[in-house]
């Protein structure tokens, strides 16, 4: 069986600005109908990783391919594949929705029904409203519209809610999974690791520029990471707790040797977040302890 080629590759991937290492040696793949969610804090390295990928902005090192291209010089057909919703558009100008669309639509060789997009993002009361007078929220609706208007086989999501109420973001999560049924690969960055859990095939974590963990949502942080944490109070009112595989067993003892369930008793399954936390708290750990940072410190 052939193996398929990955939508993106990325190999020992750095970027430099001056004497600042925004980037430094990632390589990771990205299958084809894969959604992959790049994570990390502000500062991390994601969006010049993510500007690279795009065509944006040049490498300093490594190779990286993009639907079989090199994004440093793709051209109009390799745009026309790929869809881009970044963290703010820019686009709040005196054109209606549908105009906007219409005008975008207008730029793809298969694009996709005007209206169905405008239905998808739930803009359709404001079909005939100009963009600048839109809500935030809405406007970012507009962004992800224009986005997907294309059809592209790559889609990259830049914080794609941001703006958006519950019931909204909810709403966007069915169409993001529709667009993945289709067999859109996607490249999400978000925040919201909530977002990233019930989206993603797969994550990436960078911190520092490095690329410290990656793996299906389930794999992250290894399986200790998911150990269940037994939480309660004890006789003298001091907060125990204790990380166990078997939280069911232990609480039946605890509840034996208190005489009755204890006190403010719980039990926490690490969530993705709790995960991402860990990882992140770790490598700050780990590097502000390096040998590197002790000469530097000394």
């Amino acid at each position: 069986m052939t193996t398929p080629t990955p939508a993106v590759r990325v190999t020992r991937l750095s970027k430099s600005y001056g004497d600042v290492d925004a980037v430094t040696d990632i390589s990771f793949d990205i299958q084809p109908g894969e959604t992959f969610a790049l994570l990390g804090p502000n500062g991390a390295g994601k969006s010049s990783t993510i500007e690279i990928l795009e065509g944006y902005r040049d490498r300093s090192e490594g190779d990286v391919s993009v639907l079989g291209e090199d994004p440093q010089h793709g051209g109009l057909d390799w745009k026309a594949r790929i869809g881009i919703v970044l963290q703010s558009s820019g686009e709040s100008g005196n054109a209606t929705v549908t105009e906007q669309l219409r005008h975008f639509a207008s730029l793809y060789p298969h694009p996709r029904s005007v209206d169905e997009v405008i239905a998808a993002v739930g803009l359709e009361s404001k079909a005939k409203t100009r963009i600048h007078k839109l809500s935030g929220g809405q406007q970012r609706r507009v962004d992800v519209a224009l986005g997907i208007i294309g059809r592209p086989e790559l889609l990259f999501l830049d914080e794609p809610t941001t703006g958006f109420d519950p019931e909204a973001r909810h709403q966007f999560w069915d169409l993001i999974r529709s667009l993945k049924a289709e067999g859109t690969t996607i490249l999400l960055t978000t925040h919201n690791l909530d977002e990233a859990a019930e989206l993603s095939d797969r994550a990436g974590i960078i911190v520092g520029g490095r690329l410290i963990d990656i793996g299906t949502i389930g794999e992250l942080g290894g399986p200790t990471a998911r150990i269940p944490l037994v939480r309660w109070r004890d006789g003298t009112g001091a907060v125990r707790e204790q990380r166990t595989d078997t939280p069911a067993r232990v609480v039946a003892e605890l509840a034996a040797a208190a005489g009755g369930e204890p006190a403010d008793l719980q039990v926490l399954r690490p969530s993705l977040e709790d995960i991402y936390l860990g990882l992140v708290r770790r490598h700050a750990a780990e590097t502000a302890t390096s040998p590197e940072n002790a000469e530097v410190l000394a």
